[in-house]
């Protein structure tokens, strides 16, 4: 198991609990970093005792399931850098575009938003897996191209979705971090090909999927070669009609304590309703996500695709303000 000290703690209490470990004769392992203290430790009774230290954050048990992504692998949170930017606990990455990129006028007006809010990701979907096969399905390359030329004019980094592993090299040409949809999450041939990928990897949960068998999905971008993976919360599937998904957004405490690895929350699909996705945007920074990614648009109304969860830019811009007030209070910058 993993035992984790709380931040700051001193050199006297880190003390304490190893004599507590010498004392027991329990066998540990000094794993700690730069940022926190912490051990792993072998089988022991005295759990319980250790939980009860004060200065005890977190005690987690070793698992095998998902053993390259957990905590007893690595204690030390996972940094993504792209591009002079980085994703990780100390920030709050907010990613933001279109559902469905649609010309180069409305890319444009969505890039000059997100300059004006300082924000350096840009999404869009070039491709989109539609439920009906007479929606909407996306510009495809023309999109990409468009996507990648924008960005680097207004110098945003890029997230779009893939949905099959034969693009993974226009991917790889246009794209700085390629997102694995909802539907693919278990597509596992998918996986193993973006494992070998040089760009990261921002990985969805299924609608139906379990945080174990989301966990499972990042291990095999993890064992086949790919360690730069984002965990994305986007909502599951409930007997709720009300909301297009239910956010479970406890599952943010579970991927933190589980895992080294960084989770960020998509409320635009989670709820399917842009009335909820400020305050629920507020909710992921307090939970301790490590970032949102949020759907805008120029004209919501007028949208191809997800008109009703896409934020006008002026209410996007109101959310920022907000965002940006509350930062200091949970220690994170953007």
């Amino acid at each position: 198991m993993i035992v984790k000290m709380k931040p700051k703690t001193t050199e006297k209490q880190v003390a304490k609990l190893i004599n507590f470990f010498k004392e027991k004769e329990i066998e540990y392992l000094d794993i700690s970093s730069d940022e926190y203290h912490a051990f792993r430790l072998e089988k022991t009774p005295y759990l319980k005792e250790i939980r009860a230290f004060d200065e005890v954050e977190l005690v987690l048990p070793l698992t095998k399931r998902f053993s390259q992504i957990s905590r007893e692998n690595q204690a030390e949170d996972t940094v993504i850098k792209v591009k002079g930017k980085t994703i990780d606990s100390k920030t709050f990455s907010i990613i933001a575009g279109p559902c469905s990129i649609e010309s180069e006028e409305q890319l444009i007006k969505i890039a000059k938003t997100l300059k004006k809010n300082k924000i350096g990701f840009l999404r869009g979907g070039a491709y989109k897996a539609r439920t009906s096969p007479y929606d909407f399905q996306g510009l495809e390359l023309a999109g990409l191209m468009m996507l990648n030329r924008i960005a680097a004019e207004y110098d945003l980094i890029t997230v779009s979705e893939i949905p099959s592993a034969d693009l993974i090299p226009l991917f790889e040409e246009y794209v700085d971090i390629i997102q694995v949809g909802a539907r693919n999450m278990q597509n596992y041939h998918l996986l193993k090909a973006l494992g070998k990928a040089t760009k990261p990897i921002l990985l969805k949960r299924g609608f139906g999927a379990t945080i174990e068998e989301w966990l499972m999905a990042a291990e095999y971008l993890f064992v086949h070669g790919n360690r730069n993976i984002i965990m994305c919360e986007r909502g599951i599937r409930t007997f709720e009609t009300y909301t297009r998904n239910t956010l479970d957004i406890s599952s943010v405490l579970a991927i933190k304590e589980l895992t080294h690895l960084p989770v960020i929350v998509d409320p635009s699909h989670a709820s399917g309703r842009y009335q909820m996705v400020e305050p629920l945007s507020l909710a992921a920074l307090a939970v301790g996500a490590d970032g949102i990614m949020v759907e805008i648009h120029p004209e919501p109304t007028k949208a191809l695709s997800d008109g009703a969860q896409s934020l006008k830019p002026s209410k996007f811009t109101t959310m920022i303000e907000k965002i940006d007030q509350l930062l200091p209070l949970f220690d994170k910058k953007r």
